[in-house]
């Protein structure tokens, strides 16, 4: 198994549909333990039910830096380490550029990038301390090629901010042991998406993908496996893209 003995952040998981979940029970099949943190505190502790009962499901507001640095510090009480983070909770919106506010602006920022910097911070001092981890961050097709399918403007500069953030953090923490890589999903069928592309829309995303299917979130949890494993000791400050070529560059 790729992840016996290992213990993993994964934040955004309560979904059980989402990538998230599927990246959680991908882990557990590994030989990982897992703890999910998540905004729904409820739902965190049913997915984490659904993998078993050596496994957690803690509420965590990422946008909060003292809630991310209570969570970690209730994974360390209950694993006494930390070897793997996933920072996958996200949020986006469809709206167009000029119609973008303030509160909008700051929503989608707050909780797609300076969550990633917030939970990674309070992981951070455990994975220095032991020589080891790695981090592994979600942004998104939409922050190479200037926007998505459903997320607008201000989705994009927050997942192009997750590229530039991921790789600075692989820079400074490569010494201590810790590596940071990113991970750019196309267009995954998820319950964000669910019921909000038309058969005549979804025809048109097709011809421009070379596999011609849309992403599972099963497709996406594969390479954060990869990711978290040994197979990529000698990765970091990398971007995988995972989109059945729908952009190739």
């Amino acid at each position: 198994m790729l992840l016996k003995g290992k213990f993993a952040v994964i934040s955004g998981a309560a979904g059980v549909r989402g990538i998230g979940f599927a990246t959680a029970r991908t882990f557990v099949e590994q030989g990982a333990r897992v703890a999910i943190l998540d905004l729904d505190a409820d739902g965190a502790r049913r997915a984490a039910a659904e993998l078993g009962p050596d496994h957690l499901g803690i509420g965590c507001n990422v946008t909060n830096k003292a809630d991310c640095e209570r969570a970690v510090a209730q994974v360390i009480s209950a694993f006494g380490r930390i070897d793997i983070l996933i920072n996958n909770a996200g949020i986006t919106q469809a709206i167009k550029v000029w119609d973008i506010d303030e509160a909008n602006w700051d929503r989608i920022q707050d909780v797609n990038l300076k969550g990633v910097l917030f939970l990674s911070q309070a992981v951070m001092p455990h994975m220095r301390a032991a020589k080891s981890g790695s981090i592994a961050c979600m942004s998104s097709v939409s922050a190479q090629r200037g926007g998505g399918i459903l997320g607008g403007a201000h989705y994009s500069a927050a997942k192009a901010g997750v590229l530039g953030l991921a790789k600075a953090m692989a820079r400074e923490l490569g010494g201590d042991g810790v590596r940071v890589n990113c991970v750019t999903p196309g267009l995954i069928q998820t319950d964000i998406n669910a019921g909000k592309i038309s058969d005549e829309k979804r025809t048109e995303i097709l011809a421009g993908i070379p596999l011609n299917r849309l992403g599972v979130p099963q497709d996406v949890a594969n390479v954060f496996l990869f990711l978290a494993s040994d197979l990529s000791a000698y990765l970091t400050g990398n971007t995988i893209d995972v989109n059945g070529g729908m952009l190739i560059h």
